[in-house]
């Protein structure tokens, strides 16, 4: 991934939600929301233990009720990943899971003025001001610094703010105006980025990809989320690949290989598969370019900044390359990739 050609993040203070910093010099958080019902504590604890193994830093629950707020409690202790309470309309229940949660999340259109200058005074953890475009009307960039306000003549500044919409493209457009107004405000806020009520399948994931990913290429954004109407586990990947295409936050090695033509005389998708399984979970080659290339036509050059290649070279036979230069010349196809691995990792697979 060339890093160079990508424009600098966005400065903001660090915030700290239990043990995990957003903004500042953190990587960009990835976080998900359960879709359980917060009274059913052992299938909250179950998918939020899932949704840490996916990846996920950060993870939110519905608090609608002060019933909901006992139910959370006990999801918090038996979990270790740190937990959002995300609040609507009714102020006693955000009051309450402050002292509990370990950010808060709220929509503001939802509560006055005066309580949220409370909640600001209350506070003792972080809160994210989550303004969404079908709960607000008018600008909701105006109404995101409006609400911003409020808290920083409080005192308050550990704030995280989001604007989201179930259109991408206004999303692009919304955040790129509030980072703007944020920094005219001196407003040094982490952004939390997501397309919200994106869909499923295929659609959920490349709204979230275009939302997202263009703003991360801008340098807008702190911690993200993408939401699809699936299992929340189902989200982390996406975030991830979004981060890694982008250059934001590299885990692991970066596959690149052809989608193949008549030139190609082996089962490319069989073998970038077999090479991913094999290479993919390894940490010590995060960042690592591996190149996967039917034939010679295309592949010398398309490869030429992969750290590691396996190029066509004929009927049944493959060449092996190490930083652009050929390593292994006519392995045969059945042990070529075996032989990648140990030029890799220099050792027997």
């Amino acid at each position: 991934m060339n890093t160079k050609v990508l424009k600098k993040r966005r400065k903001t203070r660090s915030v700290m939600v239990g043990g995990v910093g957003i903004g500042g010099n953190n990587p960009i958080r990835v976080q998900t929301m359960t879709n359980t019902d917060t009274l059913d504590i052992k299938k909250n604890v179950t998918q939020i233990n899932a949704c840490a193994k996916a990846g996920a830093e950060l993870v939110r629950i519905a608090v609608p009720t002060l019933k909901h707020v006992d139910a959370f409690a006990e999801i918090k202790k038996q979990v270790k990943v740190p937990l959002i309470a995300d609040v609507h309309f009714l102020p006693e229940v955000a009051f309450a899971v402050l002292k509990i949660a370990d950010k808060l999340r709220i929509n503001p259109g939802n509560f006055d003025k005066k309580q949220l200058a409370k909640l600001a005074r209350q506070s003792k953890i972080p809160i994210r001001i989550g303004v969404n475009h079908g709960s607000i009307k008018g600008d909701m960039v105006k109404a995101a610094i409006e609400y911003a306000k409020i808290f920083r003549e409080n005192n308050f500044n550990d704030l995280v703010i989001s604007v989201k919409s179930s259109d991408p493209l206004l999303m692009i457009a919304t955040n790129r105006r509030l980072a703007k107004k944020l920094d005219e405000e001196g407003m040094n806020y982490p952004i939390h980025l997501g397309v919200t009520e994106a869909g499923n399948a295929s659609e959920g994931r490349a709204k979230s990809i275009i939302g997202i990913g263009t703003l991360l290429l801008d340098g807008i954004g702190d911690t993200i989320r993408v939401s699809l109407t699936e299992d929340p586990a189902n989200e982390i990947p996406v975030c991830y690949d979004i981060l890694q295409a982008t250059g934001r936050r590299i885990t692991r090695a970066e596959f690149v290989s052809c989608p193949s033509c008549g030139r190609t005389l082996f089962d490319i998708e069989k073998v970038t598969n077999e090479i991913k399984k094999k290479l993919g979970h390894l940490a010590h080659l995060k960042g690592v370019k591996i190149a996967i290339m039917g034939c010679i036509v295309n592949g010398l050059g398309e490869m030429g900044d992969a750290d590691f290649g396996y190029v066509g070279a004929g009927s049944g036979k493959v060449n092996l390359y190490k930083k652009g230069k050929i390593v292994k010349r006519n392995v045969s196809e059945k042990d070529a990739v075996k032989e990648l691995l140990k030029v890799v990792v220099d050792v027997r697979v």
